[in-house]
């Protein structure tokens, strides 16, 4: 009995040591070389496994890194410049500019502006409503406000405002890793530029309806007026299946499109607020106001020149007793166009305008008083 356990402990052994030298022989055979960098480049990741970069995970990241001689294209949202920096200086290769990003949602429809008009008994979940029907509201369009973005995002960076019903990004702690843009099944989420300051200027809307249907939808809607295209001197608002649309790299965060919309479909992010209207600028006088002001303006040059010729105390008062017969006639002429064109005088207050009769002279003929008055 002891020799068969015996002789049956040394064949396991010799078995074992047989297979050993086998598997060390073929994992020689088919070795895979690894580049030991890489394990050095995932280790300067984030790690946040997150999928932003276009890869499974951070280890797939850090393989490409490493691989491919031009790293342009490869770049770790979460990470940032710095991060990217940083591996490049350590692979000895050139890596692209970029200029950070941040999540916006394109819907600004809150409750009170997007009335409901059903109510959904179901999952809790935008993918689900929306592979059913266009939502609880009468945009369908807008956002579904279940929070699967919410969940998406692992960095809790996106909340559902319970007043209106939208998610809210914040910017502090958004990565841009595009995990909310992906859950989003109406796509009213977008990657854009953070912009001088952060500030940003977009459409918050995503309604491609008429503007009297997407109106009758949502107060805030963007109805394709026009009127933004028309305003911007840039060229960078397209109107395209009556939905207007903004290039961030062609803004220049002028804001007059923001000014000029009429539902407020355009929203400022981060710009300090405008200026209140004067009350004098709200009471600006019409086209037609002004020329109601300036018609006396030019009637009062001809009543000035008209007023001293048809004035008889001038054309009375005689400047010196020399020129007396000489003025005889000219005052009687005057005289007698005086009844027609004077206006502005009358003969009570004619006699006032001459303050000493007295120092007329003793030889002035009485006719010329006379014929006057």
């Amino acid at each position: 009995m002891s020799d068969v356990l015996l002789f049956t402990i040394l064949t396991m052994c010799i078995l074992g040591v047989l297979a050993a030298v086998v598997l060390y022989f073929v994992a020689q055979k088919f070795k895979v070389f690894e580049d030991p960098r890489i394990d050095t480049v995932e280790s300067m990741l984030p790690g946040a496994n997150c999928g932003g970069c276009g890869f499974p995970g951070c280890r797939g990241m850090a393989d490409a890194l490493v691989k491919n001689d031009d790293i342009s294209a490869l770049y770790c949202p979460v990470g940032g410049a710095a991060t990217m920096n940083g591996i490049a200086s350590f692979l000895g290769k050139a890596v692209a500019e970029k200029e950070p990003q941040v999540a916006v949602v394109r819907c600004n429809g809150s409750c009170d502006k997007r009335p409901r008009t059903n109510q959904f008994d179901g999952a809790s979940s935008c993918a689900v409503i929306a592979s059913l029907y266009g939502g609880e509201t009468a945009c369908n369009y807008g956002c579904l406000g279940q929070g699967d973005c919410v969940a998406a995002c692992n960095f809790g960076a996106i909340h559902i405002n319970p007043e209106t019903g939208l998610p809210e990004v914040d910017e502090e702690k958004c990565t841009a890793c595009g995990a909310c843009v992906k859950a989003c099944p109406k796509m009213i989420i977008e990657l854009r530029k953070k912009g001088i300051k952060n500030r940003r200027i977009y459409v918050a809307c995503s309604n491609k309806d008429k503007g009297g249907i997407a109106r009758k939808a949502c107060l805030s809607a963007c109805i394709g007026c026009g009127k933004c295209v028309k305003t911007c001197q840039f060229g960078a608002i397209t109107l395209e299946n009556n939905l207007a649309y903004i290039d961030p790299s062609k803004c220049k965060l002028c804001r007059k499109c923001a000014a000029e919309c009429p539902t407020g479909a355009i929203v400022e992010v981060n710009f300090p607020p405008r200026p209140p209207k004067k009350e004098g600028d709200t009471a600006k006088p019409a086209p037609a106001a002004r020329m109601v002001v300036t018609a006396p303006a030019a009637a009062k040059p001809a009543t000035a020149e008209s007023a001293p010729k048809t004035t008889p105390a001038e054309t009375v008062k005689p400047t010196a007793p020399v020129a007396e017969k000489a003025a005889a006639p000219k005052a009687q002429a005057v005289a007698e166009t005086a009844p027609k064109n004077e206006t502005a005088p009358t003969p009570k207050t004619a006699p006032a305008a001459d303050p000493k009769p007295e120092a007329q002279p003793e030889n002035k003929p009485a006719s010329s008083e006379q014929t006057l008055f």
